[in-house]
């Protein structure tokens, strides 16, 4: 069993290492930051107390994992939700609420007509699709995408496996992706 100390030492031996890997893979500081913790916080609190030996293995599965997780995030957030920035106005200032811009914000009142027909069209085709999703597949994408949950908080909150919660995500974007390439509003 590896020590406090011996934990302790392994994590500090890689930290530097790690983020510079995840950096190369997610092209991105912060998020490679976010990983490289997170995945130290999973090895402490699930194998702290496996022996020093098996720690770098351990380290690098799990390190593995979560950037994985964190691509599929992505690409699932960019599959979903690339449409939205159709809906966003064009003087936004990084604070965007879809309702909103929906309530009749002045922006929007330049557009055309066939525009806000266009989008309102669309936001109800994603809504009444999402709706249509089965229940748990419907639960898990909003507190993962809408939410923006992690895995483990979701599955906590649904009272399941982080793995039912990824089979049912996945399942979600799958039957929202073909909905709206048969709308032809998705490539």
């Amino acid at each position: 069993m590896a020590t406090e100390q011996e934990l302790s030492d392994f994590l500090k031996s890689v930290e530097k290492r790690s983020f510079k890997r995840t950096v190369y893979h997610v092209r991105d500081d912060d998020a490679a930051l976010d990983i490289v913790q997170d995945s130290m916080m999973k090895l402490a609190e699930h194998y702290g107390d496996k022996p020093a030996a098996e720690l770098p293995l351990l380290f690098q599965r799990i390190l593995s994992n979560t950037t994985l997780d964190w691509f599929r995030r992505q690409k699932t957030r960019n599959a979903v939700f690339s449409n939205m920035s159709e809906f966003e106005p064009a003087d936004a200032d990084g604070e965007f609420d879809l309702l909103e811009a929906f309530a009749g914000n002045d922006s929007m009142q330049t557009e055309s007509a066939e525009d806000v027909t266009r989008r309102a069209e669309i936001l109800r085709e994603i809504e009444g699709q999402v709706m249509l999703l089965p229940n748990r597949q419907r639960e898990a994408f909003l507190m993962r995408y809408w939410e923006e949950m992690d895995v483990a908080e979701t599955a906590a909150a649904m009272g399941c496996s982080e793995g039912s919660v990824k089979t049912h995500c996945s399942r979600a974007v799958q039957a929202l992706a073909k909905a709206l390439r048969s709308k032809g509003w998705m490539p």
